[in-house]
């Protein structure tokens, strides 16, 4: 099951551009699942240290609602929206709470393949930025970020919106980078689950 979570507390471009993107992720033959941050109480994580000796997270909210769709995901498709220049706050705290996740499982990203994508009311609104803190999050778990490629796509999936749903829905070059990285994303999700099988995958 691929995992899209949408850090937009609106129902706007962001959230639409996601399912946009599990769209055709269930088109090129995935299994999807979809999670918003919209409407949820998810509170930023303490860093108490609770989760490493507990093995879960001492804030009991709407993220446990999450905690088990991130354990039985096989890859994972981040949107955030651009907040001054970077991603949002309720993207951050996702990221930050999945450290309950890990400190019950150390390798439970590991291996699995993520791709970004970032929505911004400017075309130059920091798009990019938002998407490389995403893939930090992946490089940091062990995880495969997955890019679009160049000429278009370089880092994943970046939508100019104007601030409205109609703006996104008119960025053809933003859907051009989505068809690109999720294209790729596909690819490799197929390409690792036949490593599964192998003596290589999952070693050390």
């Amino acid at each position: 099951m691929i995992l899209g979570i949408s850090g937009s507390p609106r129902k706007m471009a962001t959230e639409h551009i996601l399912s946009e993107a599990l769209k055709m992720l269930g088109e090129l033959g995935l299994e999807t699942e979809q999670f918003t941050v919209r409407g949820k109480q998810i509170s930023p994580c303490r860093h108490c240290d609770y989760c490493l000796k507990n093995k879960e997270c001492i804030v009991k909210d709407d993220m446990y609602q999450l905690y088990p769709l991130i354990r039985e995901a096989s890859g994972f498709v981040i949107a955030t929206p651009v907040y001054n220049g970077s991603m949002s706050a309720q993207t951050k705290i996702i990221i930050d709470r999945t450290r309950a996740t890990l400190a019950a499982d150390p390798k439970a990203l590991r291996l699995k393949p993520g791709m970004a994508i970032a929505v911004g009311g400017d075309r130059m609104g920091g798009q990019e930025l938002a998407v490389q803190q995403i893939h930090t999050f992946y490089i940091l778990n062990g995880m495969i970020p997955v890019s679009g490629g160049f000429f278009g796509a370089n880092l994943g999936a970046t939508f100019w919106s104007r601030d409205t749903l109609d703006g996104v829905m008119l960025d053809e070059e933003g859907f051009r980078t989505l068809r690109k990285t999720t294209k790729r994303f596909a690819e490799t999700v197929v390409h690792l689950e036949k490593m599964k099988g192998s003596d290589y995958y999952g070693k050390g």
